[in-house]
């Protein structure tokens, strides 16, 4: 296939998944600068995709205007108006099979991500483990577009890219001398979020260290717990609920380093080329979920026969009485911060 093709691009969540995405696509725009790309997700991850050109953001509405069969028919209806060459879905759920069929009767070429499930399952499971690194998603994601013809070559490298600070932002980062730390605590399933009082330590070490923290992630509870620890500890700084996500991607881009558990927080960060110190519970960087050039030398884990047990991280964990999130001691975190700051 020639690279002067458009190209619909189907992934419509998770939010770190569809971070994954943008770091694919930008790379993919660089290599072939004269395709064009037709991004199908929810309306809240369009500013993941801003910065990338020859790229049109179309919103899917899956609970109101896309909504069931018909309302997935008006969204292709929405979309033949592109005419499209191909359809890359990086998704393969019930909606994007939908969508990928109503263009595959008319002709238009359909490649669809291999989620290695089998191998997934092999990797979690409790007897018979098979436990060795799996292909990076984001390769999946790429393989999706060598089927469609195009030869990809991901770097596996961030690429820091400093954004403008949002003006209420400004005064946050007056002092250029202090080290900026990013702490992203929370996520989606509970089974993947350190010990909040375990975290709480990190954030008071970090804090007499001199550090500027800043916090983000979360909804109006974890917005009350960021704002404790903001009235807590010195240099500490809640940015839950005080800005949109593209204010959140510039603030995050003008980091030093971001600590994140395995969550959207740390595919925000690889997307704007921040280095990240990331916290590993029931799952597992093997399972191809690191992000976008990160090391898994920066990951947190506690080395256990029953871990990962879960890809998602929606399982307990069963490595015993204590699950092995809460095995990583507050001291260990600190110290690879310093580290990586320091080094």
């Amino acid at each position: 296939m020639s690279s002067t093709q458009k190209i619909i691009v189907l992934r419509f969540s998770a939010m770190g998944d569809v971070a994954m995405v943008a770091s694919v696509l930008r790379e993919f725009s660089e290599q072939h600068p004269s395709a064009e790309l037709i991004m199908i997700s929810r309306p809240a991850f369009k500013p993941f995709f801003d910065h990338i050109p020859n790229l049109i953001f179309h919103p899917i509405h899956p609970k109101t205007t896309h909504k069931g069969i018909n309302g997935l028919h008006k969204l292709y209806q929405e979309l033949r108006s592109y005419k499209p060459d191909a359809i890359a879905d990086l998704h393969d759920n019930l909606r994007s099979r939908a969508i990928s069929t109503f263009f595959r009767l008319t002709g238009v070429k359909i490649r669809r991500i291999d989620k290695g499930r089998a191998e997934k399952k092999a990797l979690t499971r409790t007897n018979n483990k098979v436990f060795k690194p799996l292909r990076k998603t984001v390769e999946r994601y790429a393989d999706v577009f060598r089927n469609l013809g195009f030869d990809v070559k991901l770097s596996h490298q961030i690429n820091k890219s400093p954004q403008e600070i949002p003006i209420k932002a400004e005064e946050l980062f007056a002092d250029k001398n202090t080290k900026k730390v990013g702490i992203s605590p929370f996520a989606q399933h509970v089974y993947k979020v350190y010990d909040l009082k375990k975290m709480e330590e990190v954030i008071a070490s970090l804090s007499d260290l001199g550090y500027q923290l800043f916090i983000f992630g979360g909804g109006k509870t974890e917005q009350l717990v960021a704002e404790e620890w903001e009235k807590k500890y010195s240099n500490t700084h809640n940015l839950i609920g005080n800005f949109n996500l593209a204010e959140e991607l510039a603030i995050i881009s003008n980091l030093d380093l971001m600590l994140s558990m395995d969550s959207s927080g740390m595919h925000m960060a690889s997307l704007v080329g921040v280095p990240v110190v990331s916290v590993w519970g029931p799952t597992h960087p093997y399972a191809g979920f690191l992000g976008y050039g990160q090391s898994e030398s920066d990951c947190i884990q506690i080395d256990h026969p029953s871990r990962p047990n879960s890809i998602y991280g929606n399982k307990p964990c069963l490595c015993g009485v204590e699950s092995c999130i809460d095995l990583i001691k507050p001291e260990t975190i600190v110290n690879k911060i310093k580290e990586k700051l320091n080094g």
